[in-house]
């Protein structure tokens, strides 16, 4: 499901380069309060074939609180209230949640509960600037992960692109725009109710 794949990756950064990435990714979450940004997305088979493809606006809030919401090519939410992830299909009438644990360890959203530090969990390097922008790589230190590595690039300390290899050599591809940083962000972004009718799935459904 591309919208599950999409809660790996909701972790978003401002930085500048310096003689330790890892410390300005640090030192910028630490100074992250909020996040809102446009976004495209393509997954791709590791070979330049596009599988699919997808667009709508994010959000995030520190501590460990995230929501995509898919505008194309259908509605879809990805949602995280800091206990729980919630999936939601409209067209299916559908939703699944799951608890935030140690499932998501060595993940880019694990970097979303502020309990670990970044060098903790990842291996984090600078790239050389490419296509206009400030790259970093980041590389799980956990054997479990699902994830290769992610890069993140940055136009003048501005999150504007991340890129995600897993292993099975999938490639997800973000385009971020119109981002918005440390503005207040109304609480029931962060709140999940399934409407009448839905199938909830898992654990919680509350």
């Amino acid at each position: 499901m591309a919208a599950a794949r999409l809660m790996l990756l909701a972790v978003f950064f401002s930085v500048a380069l310096s003689a330790s990435p890892a410390t300005d990714v640090e030192k910028y979450l630490n100074g992250l309060a909020t996040w809102a940004a446009d976004f495209t997305q393509t997954i791709d088979d590791g070979h330049g074939n596009v599988l699919r493809s997808a667009a709508g606006r994010l959000y995030l809030q520190r501590p460990g609180r995230f929501r995509w919401d898919y505008s194309q090519p259908s509605e879809q939410l990805v949602l995280a209230d800091g206990k729980q992830i919630w999936f939601y299909d409209k067209d299916l009438a559908q939703a699944n949640v799951r608890d935030m644990d140690t499932g998501l360890a060595g993940t880019p959203a694990s970097l979303l509960s502020g309990n670990a530090s970044v060098s903790t969990q990842f291996n984090v390097t600078a790239l050389p600037p490419s296509a206009g922008l400030q790259w970093f790589q980041l590389v799980p230190k956990h054997p479990d992960t699902d994830f290769q590595l992610v890069r993140i690039g940055f136009d003048k300390g501005e999150l504007r692109s991340m890129f995600l290899a897993d292993k099975l050599n999938q490639i997800t591809q973000l385009t971020f725009s119109n981002s918005k940083r440390n503005l207040p962000l109304a609480a029931d972004l962060f709140s999940f109710v399934p409407p009448p009718g839905v199938d909830v799935i898992g654990r919680g459904g509350k």
